[in-house]
C-alpha cells in the first residue's frame, strides 16, 4: 500500500512561477511562464498561464518566486498547493 502512495506522489506536477496576487484569503495566483517552439515556425515563444494555489499560512507575497505542486481539487479553480517560497 505504501508503494502506491509514493508512486502517486511522484506523479504530481510541479511548477515554478511568480506570485501576481495575494488578495484572496489562503489563495495566491501564480503566473507560470513556459518557453516552447512555435508549431510552424519553430521560433521559441513564451506561453504564460495563471494557477490558483492554496497558501494555508500566507507565506507568499506579490513578486515572490514560488514552487507549487498539484493536489486534489480544493475548490472550483484551485487544485495546486504552495510547496515552498524560493526567493523574496
Amino acid at each position: 500500500m505504501s508503494e502506491s502512495n509514493t508512486q502517486a506522489a511522484g506523479l504530481r506536477k510541479t511548477r515554478v512561477g511568480i506570485v501576481v496576487s495575494t488578495s484572496m484569503d489562503k489563495t495566491i495566483v501564480v503566473e507560470y511562464t513556459n518557453r516552447v517552439p512555435h508549431p510552424r515556425f519553430k521560433k521559441i515563444i513564451k506561453r504564460s498561464k495563471k494557477f490558483y494555489a492554496h497558501d494555508e499560512k500566507g507565506e507568499a507575497a506579490v513578486g515572490d518566486k514560488v514552487s507549487i505542486i498539484e493536489t486534489k481539487p480544493i475548490s472550483k479553480k484551485k487544485c495546486w498547493k504552495l510547496q515552498e517560497v524560493l526567493s523574496h
